[in-house]
């Protein structure tokens, strides 16, 4: 068969493998073997999202929600980022993403503070309650994450993230 690999002995055939099978019966001209990757990264991809977003629910958050309060957590102490540093780690407009600041805000969960390098700066600091809430939904997240996991070794798992990692940056180039 042109351009189709069979699944592994160790493996059975998923829902890809069958659309490849069926493309590669209907148009055997063409080399469709992107579709076993990519095709599976939309998959998991989609897989993942309705993941994450049922924890961030049941921490009464908004997949951006937590976006934002993640950054602020990564930024270590005092939690706090300019907006436009907030704007590259997120990849949304700056327009946006004083919207989503202005709405963490009236949740409690992030405030604003002139900046002390800037005077016409401000920064945004997540607050106390902000920490809680974004903390017990990453502890959260992990777990379920390493659920979805647990199938593969941790082998499997480092020569997976970085072949991953080799197609993103091919992507992103």
């Amino acid at each position: 068969m042109t351009g189709h690999r069979e699944p592994q002995p160790e493996t059975r055939g998923d829902e890809v493998d069958a659309i490849v099978t069926a493309w590669n019966t209907v148009r055997p001209d063409l080399d469709v073997t992107p579709l076993d990757v990519l095709s599976r990264i939309s998959r998991i991809a989609r897989r993942l999202d309705q993941a994450r977003s049922s924890v961030f629910t049941e921490h009464k958050l908004e997949g951006w929600e937590f976006d934002v309060m993640s950054a602020l957590r990564r930024a270590g102490e005092p939690f706090q980022l300019s907006p436009g540093a907030l704007v590259q780690q997120t990849l949304v407009t700056s327009g946006t993403m004083t919207n989503r600041v202005d709405r963490l805000e009236k949740r409690g969960y992030v405030a604003r503070e002139p900046s002390p390098s800037d005077r016409r700066g401000v920064l945004v600091r997540l607050t106390p309650d902000g920490l809680t809430v974004v903390d017990a939904a990453f502890d959260a997240l992990l777990a379920h994450e390493r659920r979805l996991l647990s199938g593969m070794d941790e082998r499997g798992r480092a020569d997976l993230a970085d072949s991953l990692r080799a197609l993103l940056a091919a992507v992103e180039t």
